[in-house]
C-alpha cells in the first residue's frame, strides 16, 4: 500500500469473532506460502507458482485476495531480485542465485490475511542472505512494538532501529496497513520515519495501539538506496539504483497479553 492513501482515520477495533475469522484467513495464507517456500526452485516459473498459491488457496476454503484487486491480474506477488514489490507472476523462470518475495492474500468468510516472505533460490551471496535475514528481523521487531500503549510511530521506529544501523535503504511510499473486511484499511503504517513528515500522517504520530486492532506490518529493505520506480506493466515496483530488495510482511491483532501473530500457525513470527 502507498502513502498517496486518503487522509487517514483510526482503525477498526475487532470483536473476538472477527478475530477468529481473521486467524483462519492468515493460517490459509501461512499454509499456502509454506507450499510456495518448497516449490520455488531453479526452472519454475513465477506463473507456476501462481497457479499453486490459487489451487491451495481454494483448497482450504479460501478466496484470493488480489486477483481483480485495483485490476490486479494475478493470485500473488512475485517479486524477484531489484523488484522490491507487486511483481505480476509469468512466463520468467526463477533462476539459481534469485531472490523472491512473494506476498499473498487470503479472504476467509469475509475476512482477510495478508503475509509476505522472501527465500534463497539455490546459491545466494551472502549479503545476499544477510538482506532477507535482517528484513525479517525488522518485521519481528516491529511486531514486537505492536503492544497496548504503545504509538503508531513505535512500529516504524523499531524498523528504523534494526535496519539502519546494518546500513539498509528502508523503502519509502510503501508500508503496513490496517486489514479486516477490507485488505487495506486504515491506517496506513509507515515503514520509513519520512513518511511522517506530511501534514496528514504527522497527526498519527502519536497514534496508540488499542487492543483489537488488527494490522498487516511489512517491511521493505534494499542493498541499496530507497527510491524506487513503478515498471510498464504499471505494477512491479524496483529499486531506483537495481539494488537487491527483500519483503516480508505478517497480519498482527493487538492484545493485552502481547501481539499475535494471525499468519502463522504458532501465533509467532
Amino acid at each position: 500500500m502507498t502513502s498517496d492513501s486518503k487522509t487517514p482515520r483510526a482503525p477498526t477495533i475487532k470483536s473476538a469473532r472477527e478475530i477468529d475469522l481473521m486467524r483462519r484467513a492468515g493460517h490459509i495464507v501461512a499454509d499456502v506460502l509454506s507450499v510456495l517456500r518448497d516449490a520455488a526452485r531453479p526452472g519454475v516459473t513465477t506463473q507456476e507458482l501462481d497457479m499453486i498459491a490459487e489451487r491451495e488457496i481454494r483448497s482450504r476454503g479460501g478466496v484470493p485476495s488480489f486477483l481483480g484487486y485495483l485490476d490486479y491480474p494475478a493470485h500473488i506477488c512475485a517479486s524477484l531480485n531489484e523488484e522490491i514489490v507487486h511483481g505480476i507472476p509469468g512466463p520468467r523462470a526463477i533462476a539459481d542465485g534469485d531472490i523472491l518475495s512473494i506476498d499473498c492474500g487470503a479472504i476467509y468468510e469475509g475476512y482477510h490475511g495478508d503475509s509476505a516472505i522472501t527465500i534463497a533460490i539455490g546459491n545466494v551471496p551472502k549479503d545476499a542472505l544477510d538482506l532477507i535475514e535482517d528484513t525479517r528481523l525488522s518485521m519481528v521487531a516491529c511486531i514486537d512494538a505492536a503492544r497496548v500503549g504503545n504509538k503508531l510511530i513505535d512500529l516504524t521506529k523499531a524498523i528504523r532501529d534494526y535496519a539502519q544501523p546494518r546500513g539498509y535503504g528502508i523503502i519509502r511510499q510503501y508500508g503496513g496497513h490496517g486489514i479486516g473486511t477490507a485488505m487495506h484499511e486504515e491506517p496506513w503504517i509507515a515503514n520509513n520515519l519520512a513518511d511522517f513528515d506530511s501534514p496528514e500522517r504527522r497527526s498519527l504520530r502519536g497514534f496508540r495501539l488499542r487492543p483489537g486492532m488488527t494490522v498487516a506490518l511489512e517491511p521493505m529493505l534494499t542493498l541499496g538506496g530507497w527510491q524506487t520506480y513503478v515498471g510498464d506493466d504499471e505494477w512491479t515496483v524496483f529499486t531506483q539504483d537495481g539494488s537487491l530488495s527483500a519483503h516480508w510482511e505478517h497480519t498482527i491483532v493487538v492484545t493485552e497479553d502481547g501481539p499475535e501473530v494471525l499468519t502463522s500457525r504458532t501465533g509467532q513470527p
